[in-house]
């Protein structure tokens, strides 16, 4: 039995599995998602959190694993959340990056309903977002240019993530990032196409309920599909 996972291995094998599963359940739909996303920004709705295991042993620079744990997966499209609970309901065990997760129940969740308009979202796994890469002379320096919520231009970038997510939704795309009130530590993860950086964040935000609600089942900033920004339920 597996103590604790890869840290190659923490988020990376999420967005593969989810792939697996809607190609069996829903070829046509997880084809789509894949070649060319979804509305008008092309954008991946689906997102999902680390396997979480509460009671395993903590280790120094290990991430631990045993014991009963949880893993989440989101998406604010019905037609894709109702194929991976089909998918997800015929499986015993999950390869969670040559990790077997042995499958003992699934749980819904519904989004809160933000009736008044505001949303305080804490994310479990760090959120990155890519920044112009561009120096004050305006000159680009790199086309890495991650940016971490302590930097000036995060917010901007932020906020219009969440608009292009509302507008990719259908969505009325008038949601404020009004305050960042927690930064967690700075952490990168593999998932592919090198390191990417962020930090987990806790945000207020303001907006329709249906939009507010649309961000708690996707994830806040980008790679969601990759395991980035995952909302804390």
């Amino acid at each position: 039995m597996a103590s604790e996972l890869p840290w190659a291995a923490v988020l990376a094998p999420g967005r593969g599995l989810v792939y697996d599963v809607l190609a069996c359940t829903a070829p046509e739909l997880g084809r789509q998602l894949h070649e060319k996303g979804a509305g008008v920004h092309g954008m991946v709705p689906f997102g999902h959190s680390a396997p979480v295991f509460a009671s395993a042993r903590r280790k120094s620079g290990r991430y631990a694993a045993g014991g009963r744990g949880v893993v989440e997966f989101g998406s604010p499209m019905p037609e894709v959340m109702e194929a991976l609970g089909r998918g997800f309901a015929g499986r015993d065990v999950l390869d969670w990056g040559g990790v077997a997760l042995r499958l003992t129940g699934i749980t819904a969740l519904t989004p809160p309903d933000f009736a008044f308009g505001r949303a305080i979202l804490r994310t479990t796994t760090p959120v990155v977002m890519k920044g112009s890469g561009r120096g004050e002379d305006g000159v680009r320096t790199t086309r890495q240019g991650w940016l971490l919520p302590t930097e000036p231009q995060w917010a901007g970038y932020f906020q219009g993530n969440l608009r292009r997510k509302a507008e990719t939704l259908g969505l009325a795309p008038d949601v404020e990032l009004e305050s960042v009130t927690w930064i967690g530590p700075k952490r990168s993860f593999s998932v592919g196409q090198g390191l990417k950086p962020g930090a987990a964040v806790e945000v207020e935000l303001a907006g329709p309920p249906e939009t507010l609600q649309a961000l708690w089942s996707w994830g806040l900033g980008q790679a969601n599909a990759a395991g980035f920004g995952w909302v804390a339920a």
